[in-house]
């Protein structure tokens, strides 16, 4: 019971394509890839990006000329 056999899985894919239909499969294919070599490309670009850019969440020094201060006021939201 633990193996499904050819015949199961023709069945599986008629059903599915009965519910869905061939173009939105189609299309829903073409969406899959191209956000999987969205993610490749993404992937390969991260390692080539400007390394003086700071970081997503990095805190960077400031420039102006206001002073500086050694605390920050934070309010903390109370669960209830």
């Amino acid at each position: 019971m633990g193996t499904f056999s050819i015949w199961h899985w023709l069945i599986v894919l008629l059903i599915v394509v009965m519910v869905f239909g061939t173009k939105k499969l189609k299309n829903m294919g073409s969406d899959l890839g191209g956000a999987v070599k969205g993610f490749k490309d993404g992937m390969k670009e991260g390692g080539t990006k400007d390394e003086a850019a700071p970081v997503a969440g990095q805190v960077t020094a400031s420039t102006t000329a206001q002073p500086e201060k050694t605390t920050i006021d934070v309010e903390a939201k109370t669960k209830s």
